[in-house]
């Protein structure tokens, strides 16, 4: 039998986790917790499994909410340490990116500082046609070419260029059932989309 694969995602608003099997969404719990991720996180995760006990781990590990990655990370590697079992990871635009349902689709979403975080799709197999980039709402606009447009500024983006077709969505663990293998299976560490506010002191 495929292995149960618990999936973790806190790199957004939501504290989402889902139980996947053979490309098949057995259960899931997703919440809008805005800031709330550490302490809803591990009580929605042990709702969602009862007495089940997955044979994987799957975890988004950004771009998104510095503290929610972090969260999302930190719980995926103590439970992998306490079951055993494998830990993999995946990318948030990917994630947005798989759920907008194939062909060519661009990946807006809000990066803080005034920046959006944006990176182009294909389909068959999806795959990212550049990289990851944190850039200035107008440099975001001009490097999205495709005309849907998903993720968090999506209509920020649209709006921008003056065409297309924008889908916004959020982050759900659900999703991770569309991610082709080549795009579930990252190192399990953080993907923050841009250079740390804190600088080092001189």
């Amino acid at each position: 039998m495929p292995p149960l694969t618990l999936v973790i995602d806190t790199a957004g608003p939501a504290c989402s986790a889902a139980l996947l099997r053979d490309g098949a969404v057995v259960d899931e719990r997703h919440e809008l917790v805005g800031r709330g991720h550490a302490e809803r996180l591990l009580p929605l995760i042990a709702d969602l499994l009862g007495r089940d006990r997955p044979e994987a781990i799957l975890v988004d590990c950004g771009p998104g909410s510095f503290t929610g990655v972090r969260v999302g990370l930190a719980a995926a590697h103590g439970l992998r340490l306490g079951w055993q079992v494998p830990l993999a990871g995946y990318s948030s635009t990917a994630l947005l990116a798989a759920a907008a349902g194939g062909g060519e689709v661009g990946v807006a979403m809000i990066a803080g500082h005034g920046q959006l975080f944006v990176q182009s799709f294909a389909d068959d197999p999806l795959h990212p046609t550049d990289a990851l980039r944190s850039l200035p709402p107008e440099e975001a606009a001009a490097a999205i070419g495709a005309e849907l447009v998903t993720g968090s500024a999506a209509g920020q983006l649209v709006a921008l260029r003056g065409f297309g077709r924008a889908a916004p969505a959020e982050l759900r663990a659900a999703e991770a059932r569309r991610l082709p293998e080549a795009l579930r299976v990252l190192p399990p560490r953080p993907i923050y989309g841009r250079a740390p506010d804190a600088k080092p002191a001189a």
